[in-house]
């Protein structure tokens, strides 16, 4: 009875499926032959690693290069660029005529893709990027080509830019931190030199010389307290011997020639002193001679003398002591000299531990210094060597290894695919347009539902009898629907074109996942 039912409701009503039919897909054929197509080119960018290896050039750019891409993306995208683009090859004319700027900049960021292409690296289980493919989307196949690889080159451009432009700023700032070190190590080096200078003297490294000249002081001090001993036994004598001297004057005896030859030695001796050490050969050995001269004079019987007549004339003994007291203050000035050297030795070599100090802290601030001025040297070394290769395209490059170009057939829409939607979606319609007809209309379709409904089985059927003018009526509606029908496809599928014709929407809408 279904079946039956069925073929029932479509002999009444498939002049309104027919008709709901053929409007939605007529009006979906219509739009699919309508839409404008769009043609889809890409250019290929292959990322060329360092080819010299880090071990021997550290590179100056270490951002990572997904980063680097995409903010090269941001750059590109910009709307000065896109701008400049769309100026220079002329994009969008007819949308430039009614839209503003922005928003033809904006459709231009939509028609553009970046995909990134990477492969696993089985360490670290991260993708690296090797290339990059840059799609653009219009409506003339040669100029998308244009676009396609005018943006690869810029995508270039800009990586060049940023890495040269990276290295160049690393080199001066890397120079600029390098004279400053280079002025703060040479202010320390200076307070080195003047702490050195100033103190010269106190230095650790020359407490060894200080204690040597304090013991060759100590032991000129020792034959200074000798010497004037011996001045001191030399005056107390000669006193005497003045002493002893008769009033008169009395002319000199003759002298003995060993006597004489005290005398000069003892004169001898005592310039020597004031001019050399006790150590020295000649003082040792003019010293050993007196002693030995006079050892023979005091195992010589002295002659007697005759005590009212004077050896020695008065006036040589008076110059005599005046001499030996000369030697004496000679003596003392020279141990008060002795003294205040060794003084003056002994506060350096007290003093060398605290010097040290001071020395060390200077030199580890110079050492600190040092050694960041030899890594800031180094590091500018590289960074030079980075801004040659750079220049020299020696480093990792971006290089176009596929040009875009015009492509053949449109990348959307796709008609065939939007007709067989549309035929299904028109079947789909059509059933359910004869279904609610058939739920709209309340009237007895046959005799059994009418009895049915009535609940008198003794109904009957009467046939209805048309008269010329009944048919006529008839034939006029019916061709004036028919003819209304026909306008109203007509009219859907005239509406369809004029909304699809030139409008890329809705090509981007319903091929979203194919663009």
């Amino acid at each position: 009875m279904g079946f039956h039912l069925t073929i029932d409701a479509w002999a009444r009503r498939k002049w309104w499926a027919v008709l709901v039919f053929s409007a939605v897909l007529g009006g979906i054929a219509s739009v699919a032959a309508s839409l404008p197509d769009l043609y889809r080119s890409t250019a290929t960018v292959i990322v060329e690693r360092e080819q010299v290896s880090e071990a021997f050039v550290r590179p100056s750019v270490t951002a990572e290069l997904d980063t680097r891409i995409q903010m090269i993306r941001e750059q590109v995208m910009s709307r000065a660029r896109l701008t400049e683009l769309i100026n220079r090859l002329d994009l969008y004319a007819d949308w430039r005529k009614k839209a503003p700027l922005d928003t033809v900049v904006e459709r231009m960021r939509r028609d553009i893709q970046l995909d990134l292409k990477g492969v696993d690296q089985p360490m670290s289980g991260r993708s690296a990027t090797i290339a990059f493919a840059i799609t653009y989307v219009g409506r003339e196949p040669q100029m998308v080509a244009i676009v396609a690889n005018a943006l690869a080159a810029l995508y270039v451009e800009e990586n060049t830019k940023i890495r040269e432009g990276q290295a160049v700023r690393t080199a001066e700032v890397l120079k600029t931190q390098l004279q400053d070190v280079k002025q703060a190590l040479d202010a320390q080096e200076r307070r080195t030199s003047d702490f050195k200078l100033s103190h010269a003297g106190e230095l650790p490294q020359q407490v060894e010389a200080n204690l040597a000249s304090l013991e060759r002081l100590n032991t000129q001090l020792r034959l200074n307290g000798e010497n004037q001993l011996r001045a001191i036994d030399r005056r107390e004598r000669l006193e005497k011997e003045l002493a002893e001297t008769a009033p008169r004057s009395e002319p000199a005896t003759v002298l003995s020639p060993d006597e004489e030859r005290r005398i000069k030695l003892r004169q001898e001796l005592v310039d020597l002193r004031h001019r050399l050490t006790a150590e020295h050969p000649d003082v040792v050995r003019l010293a050993g001679e007196l002693q030995s001269l006079e050892q023979a004079a005091a195992q010589t019987p002295a002659p007697e003398k005759d005590p009212a007549i004077s050896t020695v004339p008065k006036r040589d003994v008076k110059q005599a002591v005046s001499d030996v007291e000369a030697e004496l203050r000679s003596l003392k000035e020279e141990e008060r000299a002795l003294r205040e050297a060794m003084g003056a030795y002994e506060q350096r070599v007290e003093i060398a531990p605290r010097r040290q100090q001071d020395l060390q802290a200077l030199s580890r601030d110079y050492e600190a210094t040092k050694d960041r001025y030899d890594t800031l040297l180094k590091r500018y070394e590289e960074a030079q060597l980075a801004e040659t290769l750079e220049q020299g395209r020696q480093v990792e490059r971006f290089r176009v290894l596929d040009q875009a170009i015009a492509a053949r057939e449109p990348a959307a829409p796709g008609r065939l695919r939007i007709v067989m939607m549309g035929f299904l979606l028109a079947v789909a319609l059509a059933a359910v347009a004869v279904l609610t007809a058939e739920k709209l209309n309340t009237a007895f379709h046959s005799l059994d539902e009418l009895r049915e409904a009535i609940g008198l089985p003794t109904v009957v059927r009467v046939p209805l009898i048309r008269s010329a003018a009944d048919i006529r009526r008839r034939r006029w509606r019916m061709a004036l629907a028919a003819a209304t029908a026909a306008a109203g496809v007509v009219l859907i599928v005239a509406g369809s074109h004029r909304l699809a014709r030139g409008n890329e929407q809705i090509v981007r809408l319903m091929e979203r996942g194919h663009l």
